[in-house]
């Protein structure tokens, strides 16, 4: 700015006082504003707008609309999974599949298997209770009847560092905080079904996860009144095979399901196996144990998972953490596969896309120190829109006010049924990703951070910022 002051002026102070002000006011102007509804919304929620962040571009334009805090690197929270899934469908492919085996050191004769049965996982993400029975199921059709040896569960094709459930919430016994695992079976959970009497005003468990060997020990009490966040008001605790339930549990909440991670990942397999291995008119005299598969060994069977889009789906649609961090595994380059190799590809990926600057941990955004900024995640959402695998991932997020994670949100707005967005929520974090449709039938791609450890109700402005768009 050129200087309009006279060096000698008295009045030289005020004049510099009016130009600075200029310039402020100059740069206030160059900065775009937030909409209304979002600095009201930050306002109410008690929010700095310091502390979020915001990306909204059409997907046809050059420059976005707008932008707040763009380079600033936030916690994403689950909408990390955006990144792990975008890169599985590009750099493996929407048809990957994988594939888990059985093997054994010899074919079995007249029914009876006199060695080992050896499971060896390659990290399947769906290898659901349904999934599991099949592959037992084949295996029986094959002839298989008795077992004499052992059953070896072969996790080779992961090299993992101890994983401690606790870790993230102190919480060890959610399904969410499951680590990773070349044969995980069944998310490594158990489903229970809490079912109320109103007439004896008592509560009952039904255990709905075959298992062989397992007590549970229900403690609840009948309550009345609503509802309201029944899983906070149980308490779950887990002594060897005995599962223990108590606190209270309103006859208004209906039937809901209850799911736990209360064992190690080989008891989980074994009671899983021994009672489906039962049921199928098999027997087992052996033990559950870690090991490989010897060179040798005879494959008796492959069960091949479905595509890998169908996971994408169940990653995002649903928030699964435990599936995102095995498709984040499944990216390293080589087996064995380890967190650090997979971290690298990924990496490298991403500064393809013209994106650094990324913080991964897990790829599930289950992490304190995850990191991307609203621009960055913005960025790749633009190249996925102009990928070949843009219709899987954008399939795959889900829809305001239908399905997944946003069934009961937006469902009341113009966002409703029009926005595609990948939702996150971990504390002091909330967070939105995806693509927005306006009333005109333009396409957007929209960002929202929100990262403040005393945050009350973070999904007001990330739900303005939504509306705002779908406006338009």
């Amino acid at each position: 700015m050129l200087n309009t002051c006279p060096i000698l002026n008295a009045a030289r102070l005020a004049c510099a006082s009016v130009l600075m002000t200029a310039g402020l006011a100059a740069a206030t102007v160059a900065a775009p504003a937030l909409p209304p509804a979002v600095a009201d919304a930050l306002r109410d929620a008690q929010l700095p707008a310091a502390h979020a962040a915001f990306f909204v571009q059409r997907v046809d334009a050059d420059k976005p609309l707008l932008v707040h805090n763009g380079s600033k690197r936030m916690n994403p929270a689950s909408t990390m999974k955006i990144v792990t899934t975008y890169a599985a469908l590009e750099l493996l492919g929407p048809a990957h599949t994988w594939k888990t085996q059985a093997l054994a050191d010899a074919p079995p004769r007249d029914g009876v298997l006199t060695g080992n049965l050896y499971l060896k996982g390659s990290g399947d993400p769906g290898l659901t209770l349904e999934r599991f029975w099949l592959l037992l199921r084949q295996l029986r059709a094959r002839g298989v009847g008795s077992i004499a040896g052992d059953l070896v569960l072969d996790r080779s094709e992961f090299r993992l560092p101890p994983h401690d459930p606790s870790a993230f919430d102190n919480e060890p016994l959610r399904p969410y905080n499951a680590g990773p695992d070349a044969l995980l079976t069944n998310f490594k959970s158990l489903r229970l079904t809490l079912v109320p009497d109103t007439a004896t005003r008592t509560v009952v468990a039904v255990i709905d996860t075959p298992v062989d060997d397992i007590r549970v020990d229900v403690r609840l009490q009948y309550a009345d009144g609503a509802c309201g966040d029944w899983r906070e008001k149980l308490a779950v605790s887990v002594t060897g095979n005995a599962l223990s339930l108590s606190g209270t549990f309103a006859g208004n909440c209906g039937e809901k399901a209850l799911h736990v991670s209360p064992w190690p990942a080989n008891l989980q397999v074994e009671q899983l196996f021994r009672a489906l291995w039962k049921e199928l008119g098999g027997s087992f005299s052996g033990r559950v144990r870690d090991g490989e598969a010897p060179p040798a060994a005879r494959v008796l069977l492959t069960h091949e998972s479905p595509p890998l889009a169908e996971a994408v789906r169940d990653v995002n649609k649903w928030s699964n953490n435990v599936m995102a961090r095995q498709l984040f595994l499944a990216l390293a380059p080589t087996r064995p596969a380890t967190p650090e190799a997979a971290r690298e590809r990924v990496t490298a990926w991403l500064q393809q896309k013209g994106v650094s600057g990324v913080v991964l941990e897990n790829g599930a955004g289950l992490s304190r120190d995850e990191r991307i900024s609203a621009e960055g995640m913005g960025r790749l959402l633009l190249a996925a829109w102009k990928s070949p695998v843009m219709p899987e991932l954008m399939g795959s997020l889900p829809i305001a006010g239908t399905d997944g994670t946003l069934r009961k949100r937006l469902g009341d707005s113009p966002a409703a049924g029009r926005a595609h967005l990948k939702t996150g929520y971990i504390e002091g974090v909330r967070a939105i990703a995806g693509y927005v449709q306006d009333r005109s039938g333009q396409r957007w791609v929209v960002v929202g951070f929100l990262n403040d450890a005393q945050m009350k109700n973070g999904s007001r402005p990330l739900d303005a910022l939504v509306k705002w768009v779908a406006d338009r």
